[in-house]
């Protein structure tokens, strides 16, 4: 079964929707799931440099509905394992670059470790991930080659590629984010409760197995 996580860095239901999902998969084990994160932008218009996040968020939400909504973020993200500490955050950045970051992650085999080192980064920790030097020590974190991707972030790579990414996302009707993708076919959306994710994943795997017993048979 292919798992594809759509999420973004600066997602909180994102990263409570990763420590649900790494649960579940503690649950029930890894065993016939490949699990692959994909790309998915918030606001592709915040530039390079970021923006000053009260401001944003005050801007999006208004300030009443931006301070209630962190409420119900922290309750849920305490219920997870994760303390939010969003005043620590003083930078709502471009999340572009952390997305080529974990794109590469994956190729050097740590692409769930980078998801959660960027999470902990930007919520708990209040780091500015739209800067490289953020990224290359995140790098360092996991065990990546940090010449290497000092050297892929200086230059364009594979940012054409994550846009693609992205927008093939949208077209295939995703709006929001965590959104699970189950073999390119059955889509669940939010940050799903571990039992719910658990009860997901034995059916879909049954029905594979079925299908390929039938196939055989045949």
């Amino acid at each position: 079964m292919q798992l594809d996580v759509v999420s973004d860095v600066v997602c909180p239901w994102c990263y409570i929707g990763k420590k649900r999902l790494d649960t579940a998969l503690e649950m029930r084990g890894q065993e016939g799931i490949t699990l692959l994160h994909r790309p998915f932008q918030l606001d592709a218009t915040i530039p390079a440099e970021g923006v000053d996040r009260k401001a944003y968020m005050e801007k999006k939400f208004g300030p009443d509905r931006a301070r209630n909504l962190g409420n119900t973020i922290r309750e849920a993200g305490e219920a997870a394992g994760i303390t939010f500490n969003f005043d620590r955050i003083e930078r709502s950045p471009n999340t572009l670059d952390c997305h080529r970051l974990i794109r590469w992650a994956g190729t050097a085999g740590v692409q769930g470790r980078m998801v959660d080192t960027l999470f902990r980064r930007y919520f708990v920790n209040g780091e500015d991930v739209g800067r490289h030097d953020v990224l290359v020590d995140a790098a360092n974190e996991v065990g990546m080659d940090t010449a290497i991707v000092e050297d892929l972030l200086s230059r364009d790579a594979d940012k054409e590629l994550i846009r693609r990414e992205d927008a093939l996302a949208r077209e295939m009707g995703i709006q929001g984010v965590p959104t699970f993708v189950i073999n390119s076919q059955w889509i669940m959306v939010g940050a799903q409760e571990p039992e719910t994710l658990v009860r997901m994943f034995d059916k879909l795997i049954a029905k594979e197995k079925a299908e390929a017993e039938e196939q055989a048979d045949a």
